[in-house]
């Protein structure tokens, strides 16, 4: 049986409460009936991301290196495996084998190294995403959620967090958030989008240098995902000397390398911004539920929707 890492353990009670206790004492046995049935052996330390458990095995049949991946049980994590089969290793890990219903797969062992340990300048992470978000953005299958329907919701959560929570974002910056979704989100191509491109889901590799991981599996469009590389990068902003320089910068650099058009990319990164901030007030974030920090991270974040907004 694996021993599932405590940090692990205790990120999955604190998040899912007694549905996470059940799913965990039934993990162990999850993993033994997996690895017989896709006939692997474990080949090192369990590890995880943050709702995940990673465990490295290796195939008997062809004798070579791959991961056994169990995710908590979530709809948002349904489409990962769908993305995946698309992409089949086109800028991704390849995709082995998959089991939707215990939210498993089997996965090309990439290295434990992510792009962030690796780089932490925003030029060079954004240009090595933008050259990923390219490749990835392949015509989408049927099956997968279509960004566009999810635009009338976030007009209304837009409308209603301005209204609601105590902020000090200017007026002309949540109308311009608005006004993206209504231009851009109603009406977007169809391709296959990451949705959570950043540097800490792309992974050292062999077979290429770089891997995309975790993907939520989207359709919609491809510049969507700059704003999800670019608020990904709010720690990374929190000593620049200039904040709009150096989001310009990472902005310039992302959209270079995936060949997309920078007004469109940042008009959906200044609408990430705003929505980022407002989710913050209202659930934190992973990395800061409360306090100083939180307040750190919402105030620049308000900083940089309002250096991503053209005023007309």
């Amino acid at each position: 049986m694996i021993a599932t890492p405590q940090t692990f353990v205790r990120t999955t009670l604190a998040r899912e409460g007694d549905s996470g206790r059940s799913w965990l004492a039934g993990l162990p046995s999850l993993v033994e009936d997996l690895l017989e049935h896709w006939g692997c052996v474990l080949d090192g330390e369990v590890l995880h991301g943050g709702i995940g458990l990673i465990v490295p095995v290796r195939r008997r049949s062809v004798n070579d290196a791959a991961v056994v991946k169990v995710s908590f049980p979530h709809p948002g994590n349904r489409q990962e495996p769908d993305a995946l089969d698309v992409w089949r290793g086109r800028g991704a890990v390849k995709l082995y084998e998959r089991d939707d219903e215990r939210f498993a797969m089997l996965l090309e062992r990439a290295q434990p190294v992510t792009l962030a340990q690796v780089s932490d300048t925003n030029e060079d992470v954004a240009a090595i995403a933008g050259q990923l978000s390219r490749r990835l953005a392949v015509p989408a299958p049927a099956g997968l959620p279509r960004l566009h329907q999810q635009a009338q919701e976030w007009e209304e959560r837009l409308r209603a967090d301005a209204r609601e929570l105590s902020h000090t974002l200017p007026a002309y910056v949540v109308d311009a958030a608005v006004a993206t979704v209504r231009e851009l989100g109603h009406h977007q191509a169809d391709r296959v989008v990451h949705g959570d491109l950043h540097a800490r889901n792309i992974l050292r590799a062999e077979r290429e240098p770089w891997l995309a991981v975790d993907p939520k599996g989207l359709a919609g469009d491809p510049a969507y995902d700059a704003g999800t590389l670019l608020k990904s990068r709010v720690p990374a902003f929190l000593n620049a000397d200039d904040l709009g320089k150096t989001a310009q910068r990472t902005l310039d650099a992302f959209t270079e390398a995936a060949e997309l058009d920078r007004e469109r990319a940042r008009r959906w990164a200044q609408l990430h911004a705003v929505q980022a901030t407002f989710s913050g007030r209202r659930h934190g974030f992973r990395r800061a539920r409360t306090g100083p920090e939180l307040l750190q991270l919402t105030t620049l974040l308000d900083q940089l929707a309002e250096v991503l907004t053209h005023r007309s």
